[in-house]
This record gives C-alpha cells, structure tokens and sequence, in this order.
C-alpha cells in the first residue's frame, strides 16, 4: 500500500481498529461506576499495544561538572546520533542537517538564530515516496546531507547509498515540504556538496574514486562539475582537484565531505581525511581559481583529536566531517562531529554534533589548533540569544513524550521506508497505538519500531504501556536497538495461557531474526493491566526493569552488556535508539 504523506495527515483508522474502538467506548460506559485503572484495563485490552508516555532521562557526569555558564554554551550541541552535520545560513537564521542512513523520517533539519539552541523544525525525507530503504542494512541509505542556501531557495545533496546514488532536493522553506530527488547520474561516489559563486555559477563537489586504479586501501579523490540550478544537472567536465588527500606520498585515506568557502578571492577547500575512527580529521586546501590547483595548508589538519593522549579523562575522539558558516556579525564557526567513548573506542551513543569558533591564521582557517582538547564549554557566538528548544539536545534532562498527537514528535524515527499504516493517535486518545504485524525487528524489514536517541552514557528510557497478547508469538514492548544484528528488547509475551515478559538479546552477525532468549519471569496481574517497562544504560551495562507500580519495579536482568550496542563491536555508522515495539503472526498464526 503506497501511503503519501504519511507523517504529515492523521491516520486513518482500519475497520478492525474503529470497531474496536466502538466496543471500548461500550466497555467504558458499562463500567462507569469502575476505577480508573479497571477503565484503562478495559480500554486498551488488545493486540495492538497502546503506550501512554515515553520518558528519557539522560545524567552524564560531564554535563553536571561542566555547566554551561551565563554567556556559555555546551558542547557537544546535539548530543546522540546526529552525525555528518552540514549547517548554512539564511539572513539572520541558521539550518543544520545530519545523516539518518535507513531511519524514517530521514534527515533531520534544525533551526537556530544564535548556534547554540537548536528546534528541530522537521525532517526532509519525510513522506514514503520520496526514498526507498527497503531491504537494505541499518547503516546504508542517507550518507552525509549538505545544505545550501541561494536566491531564496534551499538545496540539499546527499547521498542514498544502495538506494539509488546521488540526488538533490530543494524547498522553499526549510521546515517543508522538500521536493521528490532529482537524480545526479553524473555525480559517482558519496558526499556531494553544492557551492555558489559569486559570478552566479554553481558546482557540485563529491568523493569518488581517484583516476585509474586505487593506489591503496582508502584512496579516494574529490571531484568538481559545474550544476545548472534551474535544471538541477551537472553539466561539463569533471575535474579531479584532490588526489588522495593533503599528501598522497603519505597514502591519506577517505578523503570526503568537501565544501567550498570563498574568502578575499580564495577558494577554500576544506575536507575529512583520515577515515571515522580515532584518526579522523579535517583538512584545508585553497586555490585562486574554483576547479584549482588546490594547494594544503602546510600547518594541517585545522581540527584532529588523534594527536591527544589516548588515555585522557573524558575523551572526545574521532573529530571531523566540519562545516563553516559565517555570521552577520562575521564571526567564523565550524560544526563537525565526534564522539564521546566511555572506554578506548566503545560508544553507544554514536557521532554528535559539535560547534566551536574558527580562527583565521595566515590566511589560513583553524577549528582547533593542533594538541588542544574539543572543550565542553566555551563562550556563546555574539548573537542574540535564543529560547532554549522545546526538546532538549544537550547537557542532561530529563523529557517526557506525551503523544498527544496528531503527529509523531519530529525527533522519533521508524526502521526503513514505511510501506503501510501501523501506528495512530486516535484508537487510544492520549496514546500511541502501534499495530502489531509480522515484522520482525532485527530482520531486513519494517517492522512496528518507534525509537529516539540514547543521547547519554548514563541514561533511562521508561514507557507505561497497555497491551493484551492474544497468541502465542504476540509481543510487544521496550527495545534498545543499534542495528539489525545487535539490539536487546523486553516484551510481554504468552507461554501457552500464560502471560510473560521475556528480554531477547541479538549479538552477532544473522543473530538479528532469532535473537538469544535471556531471561524470562511471569507476570501476576491479569492480561492487559498497564505495565511500566524501563531501560537503564550505565555506560556498557544496561538494566531492564518491569512492574505494575513505577515505585516498586522489579528487575529483570541486571548488568547486561552494552558494548554490543557499540559502533565498536556493531560496527556501522547509527547510534543507540530507545523506542517501542509491536509484533504478531496475526490471523496466520491462529490457522
């Protein structure tokens, strides 16, 4: 079923899901006289679970031993998995942009006035017809967006990686709609940047392969081609301007994420180097003309955290993948990303976005400069100050989702492109409703999944949720999921007529669609009492809770290993999601 516009419009409801809700409207007039708890049991006694509330506690010591003071702000600015930031200013506003591989709502867009507080105002890949991830792994799909600004129009290019290559989208308002892709056929590899000049021309740039064979494992090239803005195609030569990286005798590796500033008539380009990992950097070339001879700084990389002692106290790591925006006041700042390990290369949290002020040097512009540390806390840009965003992005907290509806709360996301309805705001007012399908989590498909992002080392995820199996093999509950291999998810469940609640853990390679049973305890109350199911990651040990009362939970395992849910151990781009899960054979099953 194609489903246009799916997001935006509320859902409708299925036949099944009206008459339900026509007999839980009986059910609640014939127990007037009844408690509130017996209501709820009676509302919501179904397949399909509802979930009332989803809170999210994040508690780093960083954060707390490093406030934000007045005239401050705290890095990182987005915390969690918002990689590959690309930022661009508009008169007095600026927009922010992250990669979300095969996460739907794709590509989120934030809007800022002063840098630091940042309201994400919607998602570009947002209806299903725009993009396709269907049967491809967790970190494929959306690599690198960048976002430009130009004539009173803004241009996204990036890059859907096994789902059709390079493409670009445009939109009068940032907040949407975004157009459907135009196709770059023209434009190979990954990390396609768009850049203006002042003549009134425009060019893409993008990674791909180097002329004639790699020289080396990680020998890439950055590429140049002219773009009709009217016609949204590349046309002429492409042009090679970076081989390799800043010294190809060195064998650079991964040389990517170009964008181009013009300064006093030179261009300046500036670059990753160095792969994702601990060795990740960012690089500065320039030349006089726009399709080069580009020549590097001899004082780079302008930002790196490899040179650092690895056995630092709170490390930062993995910094680059930068972009420049200048402010009305011309000031120079540079998002990038990096990492936050709890221990060596082990993160759960995946890449964030950072803010720091960039410093021209002889001509030359440095984030950092080299053997200094990414700090926490820094002063603010000299711009006015903006209200802090209604969902928070950094520093800790604590936020409560209330689905009130009509929509989905911008920040949550579903596993691949959705192909039909299975989550509403109306069968349970007040409630999130997932419709439980034969869609597994862990298996290449869609299934019943809403996340957000574990922002925190030290974080809970906690949800009251009404549900009824009806089956065995019906579940549906709280998942910490990393990719389709590596997750751990608490669900209620039945054992023959007894009601359940299981914690399942994948581990490995093909372990996604048969994960490894855990632990398993009954539940004392009856079927479809509201139940409070809770999640609580300590850095590598994660806790799973359970009960009737959020006062007096009970433990279902303890002191879990979180390192699975590492980009370390996972591998992979994404970072940890906390959400809600829903999953049943329905009707074959009952044959």
């Amino acid at each position: 079923m194609h489903i246009t516009g799916f997001l935006q419009v509320g859902v409708r409801r299925t036949v099944s899901s009206v008459l339900s809700t026509l007999l839980v409207v009986a059910l609640l007039f014939a127990s007037a006289g009844c408690d509130a708890a017996e209501q709820d049991v009676a509302r919501t006694a179904s397949s399909d679970p509802s979930f009332e509330w989803f809170e999210y506690t994040g508690n780093d010591v960083i954060f707390a031993d490093s406030v934000a003071g007045p005239g401050e702000y705290q890095n990182p600015i987005l915390t969690g998995f918002y990689p590959d930031p690309s930022i661009v200013r508009a008169e007095d506003q600026y927009y922010l942009v992250n990669s979300t591989f095969t996460y739907f709502p794709g590509i989120p867009i934030f809007r800022s006035g002063d840098l630091v507080n940042w309201e994400q105002i919607g998602n570009i890949i947002d209806r299903p017809d725009q993009l396709d991830f269907s049967d491809i792994g967790t970190s494929r799909g959306i690599f690198a967006p960048a976002i430009e600004y130009n004539d009173g129009l803004f241009y996204l290019l990036t890059t859907c990686v096994d789902c059709g290559g390079n493409f670009v989208v445009t939109a009068e308002d940032p907040a949407g709609p975004w157009s459907d892709p135009t196709w770059l056929p023209e434009v190979g590899g990954i990390d396609p940047s768009l850049y203006f000049d002042d003549d009134g021309r425009a060019w893409v740039l993008n990674n791909d392969a180097p002329i004639g064979r790699p020289l080396y494992d990680g020998h890439r090239a950055i590429w140049i081609q002219e773009f009709d803005p009217e016609t949204l195609q590349t046309f002429g030569e492409r042009t090679l301007i970076v081989d390799g990286g800043i010294d190809i005798t060195q064998e650079p590796v991964w040389i990517e994420g170009p964008h181009i500033t013009k300064v006093d008539g030179w261009y300046y380009l500036t670059a990753a180097e160095g792969g994702t990992s601990v060795n990740h950097s960012q690089v500065v070339l320039r030349s006089r003309e726009v399709t080069g001879p580009y020549e590097p700084w001899d004082r780079n990389p302008i930002l790196t955290q490899r040179d650092l002692d690895p056995d630092r106290p709170d490390p930062i790591t993995s910094a680059g993948h930068a972009d420049m925006v200048v402010t009305q006041n011309d000031e120079w700042w540079a998002t990038f990303l990096a990492v936050r390990p709890y221990e060596d290369n082990y993160y759960n949290t995946g890449r964030e976005t950072f803010l720091l002020p960039v410093e021209w040097v002889d001509g030359w512009p440095v984030i950092l400069p080299l053997g200094e540390r990414i700090p926490f806390k820094l002063d603010r840009p000299d711009l006015p100050a903006d209200p802090e965003p209604a969902i928070p992005t950094t520093g800790n907290f604590t936020f409560r989702d209330e689905f009130d509806g009509p929509d989905l709360p911008p920040n949550w996301m579903m596993i691949r492109t959705p192909t039909e309805e299975w989550y509403d705001f109306t069968s349970n007012p007040g409630a999130l409703t997932l419709r439980a399908r034969p869609e597994h989590i862990g298996a290449v498909e869609q299934p019943s999944y809403l996340g957000r992002r574990q922002q925190h080392m030290v974080a809970s995820a906690t949800t009251l949720m009404h549900y009824a199996p009806e089956q065995e093999g019906d579940r549906a509950g709280i998942v910490a999921f990393q990719s389709d291999n590596f997750y751990y998810k608490m669900t209620v469940t039945l054992d023959g007529d007894d009601q359940v609640i299981q914690l399942h853990r994948a581990a490995g390679q093909g372990e996604g669609p048969n994960p490894t049973l855990v632990a398993s305890a009954p539940l004392d109350g009856p079927v479809g009492e509201p139940i409070y199911l809770r999640i609580d990651a300590d850095r590598d040990s994660y806790d799973f809770l359970y009960g009737y009362d959020p006062d007096e939970m009970v433990t279902l395992e303890a002191n879990l290993d979180g390192k699975i849910l590492s980009t370390e151990v996972s591998g992979g781009f994404v970072g940890v999601t906390f959400g809600v899960y829903a999953y049943s054979e329905g009707d074959a099953a009952a044959e």
